[in-house]
């Protein structure tokens, strides 16, 4: 079967995953770009005696040297040897959308484009000529809708006819004369040598006068490089001679001058339109005075849905490991077989697995407010909060959000802000935000001390760990990342209804990625925590003569000021490093046969389990204040592991350790002694 090449490229939110998902549906796994911490989704599908094979690019604006994203896109584009690129545009703003079609086009790609979002523009009136603009642009224009099925064979028929039929988009490009004659000059001089010639020479000579850093670099190592070097000064200073401006923005101008041609001849618009659904909504969305009151409530909302829905499907697993529980250990009876197996496999792993339904929910909610555009709001209306008592703009809040997700993607989708020092910082405060690995201890907790307001308690937590996350940014921004904070610009996206498909096949990627998680890193500490809590031989499981004991007497102190000494906490938290879903396997493996194999997971009718257990350590002050510092204190080792690969040192996670174990030390006490001055208890 013939393999053909795919790229899916265009803006971010013009519904390019959504038709990666679309095309590929479950067919697709996720990695890294080979050398880049960047996800790179790769997935295929058959099509007559074809499969296609389908990249899903990084979504950016422009293919300059700004960003990773963008310059792997680019590379994809010249070095991958990709057979046909697609580019989705979205049909209601074709003039930002096209800027980047210019640019692949400046490349000579093989071009096809996937005009999305038609339903949204035939709202808006807008009366698009497709056959004129594939005329124009000297490219197949395909009308498609990505969350649904049109015009998706009709694109896959043209992806095939691409394929075997490879189109040079250059043709069409037009600059105008001027620049035209002074980039065939350029030209001239780089096709001297055959090493250049890897992309066009049209292209070279562009990013050239763009100043583009990584062709410069690239151009110096050529034989001719002074020849191609003195050209290049002879172009720079005839088009500001001539232009009072510089080659870059001679080059942009004439981009949207083509683009502004095409469009007056291929797109008709109402003289007046009228407020879009976006528009409307965005009137109170993104209000200054109601924009975050809106953005807690749904937040609010979240949660409430995610823990009562998810409680039911959580007592019926647990129900499940309990009866597993109690058949293994009548089974085998008390043996050191029996106790492996209930009190370090099931307890330890199991004990976590119990909050899938919890787990599943959460992502589920958080990729349904991400695909709908939601996500892109929360971030603008915080940005004048994140500027004026941080220094930070509203793109840094985005990674944030994100981190309610998993902190480790939310560290990686810092790379699309262009100053290193605002990227670092951000980057620290992120494992301030509440991640789903921390749920089950949350779970745990409010399901034992607070069963009538378990919404509202976490609620609490993640907005917490909002305020911490700002305040500690404001210290470090005047401490250790001094300077001047860019503007923050973003494109909002148009609302739109999120797609069933892309939403179950992000929350099924996420949740595979936690019970992956649960076969082997929690796993693995569950295994270790059950030998060292029968070790040594002879003593009572899971006491403190236990070496798991032993090594808890030793490190309770350090939390008796925080209001729990006891050495199991102390454990917990320490195992809790590793990834924080090991503090509740930690409990569960510690009082599995206390319970007689029964209850190895949260409460259960009668309050059995480890919620009996808890109670015991804890009262709900001190139950609060656990969870609080689960929340603030170190981030897991994926994401310490992650800062080292984006910052290329040990520096920065040694900085993150300290920052965030003071911070959580620091804040647990406050709420602990202010807790008590209050009189709870």
């Amino acid at each position: 079967m013939e393999i053909i090449k795919v790229g899916l490229a265009g803006n971010p939110n013009v519904g390019k995953t959504t038709l990666f998902n679309n095309l590929t549906g479950m067919h697709h796994h996720v990695g890294n770009w080979p050398g880049k911490t960047v996800e790179k989704a790769e997935g295929h599908l058959d099509f007559k005696d074809y499969k296609l094979d389908i990249i899903d690019l990084p979504g950016n604006y422009a293919l300059s040297a700004y960003s990773i994203e963008e310059i792997i896109s680019r590379d994809f584009i010249v070095d991958e040897s990709s057979d046909v690129i697609v580019n989705i545009v979205d049909a209601t703003n074709l003039e930002r959308n096209l800027y980047l079609t210019t640019q692949m086009m400046e490349l000579g790609a093989n071009l096809i484009i996937a005009l999305n979002m038609n339903k949204f523009a035939k709202k808006k009136d807008y009366d698009i000529n497709i056959k004129e603009l594939s005329d124009l642009l000297g490219v197949p224009v395909v009308e498609i809708e990505a969350i649904d099925d049109t015009g998706k064979e009709k694109l896959l028929e043209t992806i095939e006819k691409a394929a075997n039929d490879p189109i040079n988009s250059s043709k069409k490009l037009v600059y105008g004369n001027e620049l035209k004659e002074h980039i065939s000059e350029l030209r001239g001089v780089i096709e001297k040598d055959e090493n250049l010639m890897e992309a066009s020479s049209s292209w070279t000579a562009i990013k050239l006068l763009e100043n583009d850093k990584i062709i410069t670099e690239k151009v110096k190592e050529s034989p001719i490089f002074k020849e191609i070097f003195v050209e290049l000064d002879k172009v720079e200073k005839h088009l500001k001679d001539v232009f009072n401006e510089t080659p870059e923005e001679i080059i942009a101008n004439y981009r949207y001058a083509f683009i502004e041609g095409l469009l007056k001849e291929s797109v008709k618009k109402p003289v007046f339109e009228k407020p879009s659904f976006t528009e409307k909504l965005d009137k109170y969305v993104t209000n200054k005075i109601l924009g975050i009151p809106i953005f807690l409530v749904i937040m609010w909302l979240v949660f409430q849905i995610t823990f009562t829905v998810g409680a039911p499907f959580q007592e019926l697993i647990d129900g499940g490991f309990t009866w597993l529980g109690e058949i293994i250990s009548a089974t085998l009876g008390e043996t050191v077989l029996s106790s492996f197996i209930v009190d370090g496999l099931i307890g330890g792993v199991g004990g976590v697995l119990t909050f899938i339904p919890v787990i599943v929910l959460m992502f589920l909610m958080i990729s349904i407010l991400e695909d709908s555009g939601y996500l892109a709001r929360a971030a603008f209306v915080m940005d004048k909060v994140m500027h004026k008592l941080v220094g930070l703009h509203g793109k840094s809040f985005i990674p944030m959000i994100l981190g309610f997700g998993c902190g480790v993607p939310a560290i990686m989708a810092t790379r699309t802000m262009e100053h290193e020092r605002d990227r670092i910082l951000t980057m620290l405060i992120v494992p301030f935000m509440s991640c789903t690995a921390r749920l089950p201890v949350y779970a745990l907790f409010v399901a034992a001390f607070f069963t009538s307001y378990q919404g509202e308690i976490v609620f609490s937590l993640y907005i917490l760990g909002i305020i911490v996350a700002i305040i500690v940014a404001a210290i470090l921004k005047k401490s250790l990342f001094k300077g001047i904070t860019s503007p923050f610009v973003m494109e909002l996206p148009s609302y739109k209804l999120p797609s069933l498909k892309g939403v179950l096949i992000h929350t099924w990627e996420k949740s595979l990625g936690f019970i992956r998680k649960a076969g082997t890193i929690i796993l693995a500490a569950a295994i270790i925590v059950w030998i060292l809590s029968s070790l040594p031989i002879g003593v009572d499981y899971g006491s403190q003569e236990s070496v798991i004991g032993q090594i808890g007497t030793v490190a309770s102190p350090i939390f008796e000021p925080l209001g729990f000494g006891d050495w199991q906490p102390s454990v917990a938290l320490l195992f809790g490093i590793v990834a924080k879903e090991i503090v509740v396997g930690t409990f569960s493996s510690l009082f599995g046969v206390a319970e007689d194999g029964a209850g190895i997971a949260t409460a259960t009718e009668g309050g059995a389990g480890i919620a009996t257990a808890v109670q015991g350590l804890f009262t709900p002050l001190t139950a609060y204040v656990f969870m609080v510092f689960v929340l603030l204190y170190v981030p897991c080792f994926a994401a310490l592991g992650t800062i080292k690969q984006e910052t290329n040192s040990w520096k920065w996670p040694l900085i993150m350790v300290a920052v965030t174990t003071v911070t959580a030390y620091i804040v647990s006490f406050i709420i602990y002694h202010g807790g008590l001055l209050l009189g709870f208890v």
